[in-house]
């Protein structure tokens, strides 16, 4: 039932396209770290060539995923239909975080409107993708995005996020090293 390609297909790109939510996955290499695996909404994915897709990364309560790929640059993003056929698509690859100081910010976040409250670009080159049944997941039914991340980081103001995201965003809770944390670290 599951097929696997090199590549982001015209249909998956299309599918990609349609989905309201997906969900990233990274892990640390110790064994005994913690696999992390985050939703995300909000209009923020976008697929940018057959082998490479970006997303706006929101300030939030940890950046895990940040973590693992400045360890082993491993990740994994999922897609389910909630609506229609059934499909469940994963895309694995390799990415990084592009921060709003480095080089290429401008190239990627010129593919989004950049919400308030932003924190980072995941950027991740694809080398495989796999696209399952998914003849268990359960219909839902879309009403809307959520506006309370955006509105509490626009209610706080930058400098809050800024301290936030020193506090809260520049370790793993594995204790590794976010883009931001050694960013922080150098300027401090």
């Amino acid at each position: 039932m599951s097929k696997f390609y090199d590549s982001i297909t015209e249909p998956i790109r299309e599918f990609i396209e349609k989905q309201q939510m997906f969900f990233v996955a990274s892990a640390p290499l110790d064994p005994d770290g913690h696999v992390n695996l985050s939703p995300k909404g909000l209009d923020s994915f976008r697929v940018l060539s057959d082998h490479q897709v970006a997303y706006i990364d929101m300030t939030g309560s940890g950046n895990e995923t940040s973590a693992h790929l400045r360890e082993n640059g491993r990740l994994t993003f999922m897609f389910c239909s909630f609506t229609g056929s059934p499909n469940i698509l994963r895309l694995y690859g390799t990415g990084r975080t592009v921060l709003p100081d480095d080089p290429e910010w401008e190239t990627f976040a010129a593919h989004f409107t950049l919400p308030v409250g932003f924190r980072q670009i995941i950027v991740a080159d694809i080398h495989k993708t796999q696209d399952s049944c998914g003849y268990a997941v359960p219909y839902y039914e879309f009403k809307s995005e959520r506006q309370t991340l955006t509105q509490y980081w626009d209610a706080k103001g930058d400098e809050k996020k800024a301290t936030y995201q020193a506090e809260k965003n520049a370790a793993s809770i594995d204790h590794l090293p976010t883009a931001l944390g050694i960013k922080l670290s150098q300027e401090g």
